[in-house]
């Protein structure tokens, strides 16, 4: 499960500026204050990027970006 990756390849708690990966919830990423949709977007990005060259598997998005 992406959330077990996520999880385990240290994401977890994980914080870019005003972006970051729940601490309880590796799925969920968070506005922490104000992080705009694009650092929403590079977040979300970098997190597919260390799941497809720490494990060989590429994860998608499960939303629609608008």
């Amino acid at each position: 499960a992406a959330g077990w990756l996520i999880d385990n390849a240290g994401l977890k708690g994980y914080r870019k500026g005003d972006a970051g990966v729940h601490k309880n919830q590796a799925l969920v990423l968070v506005n922490y204050n104000n992080a705009s949709g694009q650092d929403i977007i590079n977040l979300s990005e970098l997190v597919q990027e260390v799941i497809l060259e720490k494990y060989g598997i590429s994860i998608e998005a499960e939303v629609n970006f608008i």
